[in-house]
């Protein structure tokens, strides 16, 4: 007999996790289903914090969803009684010209946020553990902070299950069918039958969205972790999280001393080297190694010594560097949730009651045109004509 649902979400990371969780609250009756087990190493929702930021340089128009964000991930600490968010603030620190910097500033003066801006001087000052160029400044977002993705997925699987849902881990989907009157779900263990399905399945997505066969890249992402020298710098009270635009060599990204293993740094996407989401993820190697210490070095000098960890994990990137949060094209019964491009996971709280709106209504009062296949398909069509 086939199991029948008002709603299946495929893939229980954070996008996942977070839409079963609202879609259960809100009375459907839903199943989850991932072929592993939750915060498992192939996600991209593990690795004991993510940045959370108001001030968005990548574009203004995720500003009202972020607020959206911050206002959910409260509701949820509140439910489950712990601490998801801790505020830090965030530095974003470049040449007054550079992308993060100048993007920040016009985010923050556009919608009204709080921030600061501070000259070498005044950082050497309140934050010794930076060392900047004469010519950058920082600009303080001051809500901005780190979440911990482990505890926000868990928590969501939690209340998910407490409001009814059905969990199904280690169970691989093999298709969706969608027709008129719903989707039909087929895995490595059985047959469901459901009215709408949400697809949010990370670096496998492809695979289930044939739309997205040329357009979404799992790469290969790596974060390395350093002792502090001086611990009394780099505590969250004395050093914020940091966003780093260093112009032609990319972005950096890094956390204060928040866990024994120390100060959390990366490149945001890394040397963007596709893999096959299919595979382990590839080793760390001396080129990854290299290019972090080399950051450090010249960063955080005296500050962080010896690296201690360095793990690689993955993100699942779109030409536009955009989320992808729409139905599927000609198929209103099926919702595709991402890939988030490597800076969804501040988003999840929002995004999970985006996608229940999705698949319940059909449509979503928050803002989210710039993440529609429409604007997918425009950006790469302006890239050919380029």
């Amino acid at each position: 007999m086939t199991a029948q649902f008002d709603v299946a979400v495929i893939g229980l990371g954070a996008m996942g996790s977070a839409a079963l969780s609202f879609l259960a609250e809100r009375g459907a009756k839903t199943i989850g289903i991932d072929a592993y087990f939750p915060s498992h190493a192939l996600s991209s929702s593990h690795g004991d914090s993510r940045l959370i930021r108001l001030g968005y340089f990548e574009d203004p128009s995720y500003v009202p969803l972020l607020q959206r964000a911050y206002r959910n991930w409260s509701a949820l600490e509140a439910r489950l009684r712990a601490e998801i968010l801790t505020i830090t603030g965030v530095l974003q620190i470049g040449g007054v010209d550079s992308k993060i910097v100048s993007g920040t500033r016009a985010s923050c003066q556009m919608h009204g946020l709080a921030h600061q801006v501070l000259d070498k001087e005044e950082m050497n000052r309140r934050f010794p553990a930076f060392q900047l160029d004469n010519e950058e400044i920082a600009v303080l977002d001051p809500q901005g902070g780190y979440l911990k993705p482990e505890a926000a997925v868990m928590g969501y699987l939690k209340l998910a299950a407490q409001d009814g849902a059905v969990l199904h881990f280690g169970e691989r989907v093999i298709a969706i069918e969608p027709d008129d009157a719903g989707v039909t779900i087929r895995s490595a263990d059985g047959y469901y039958r459901v009215t709408k399905v949400v697809v949010a399945t990370g670096s496998w997505i492809a695979e289930l969205v044939p739309e997205l066969r040329t357009q979404a890249t799992p790469i290969r992402q790596v974060v390395a972790w350093y002792q502090p020298q001086d611990g009394t710098v780099t505590k969250p009270q004395g050093m914020p999280c940091f966003l780093r635009d260093e112009g032609a060599e990319g972005s950096y990204f890094g956390f204060p001393a928040i866990g024994v293993d120390g100060v959390k740094v990366g490149r945001h996407a890394h040397f963007r080297e596709p893999i096959d989401p299919n595979q382990p993820n590839p080793p760390v190697n001396d080129r990854d190694t290299a290019l972090l210490d080399g950051f450090v070095s010249k960063r955080l000098p005296g500050v962080v010594g010896q690296r201690v960890n360095a793990v690689t994990c993955r993100y699942t990137m779109l030409p536009s560097e955009d989320f992808l949060l729409d139905l599927a094209p000609g198929n209103p019964n099926v919702v595709v949730a991402s890939p988030c491009s490597g800076h969804g996971f501040k988003f999840t709280s929002v995004v999970g009651e985006i996608l229940a709106d999705l698949a319940l209504q059909g449509e979503t009062g928050l803002p989210v045109s710039a993440f529609s296949f429409d604007a997918l398909k425009r950006f790469v069509a302006a890239g050919k004509a380029a």
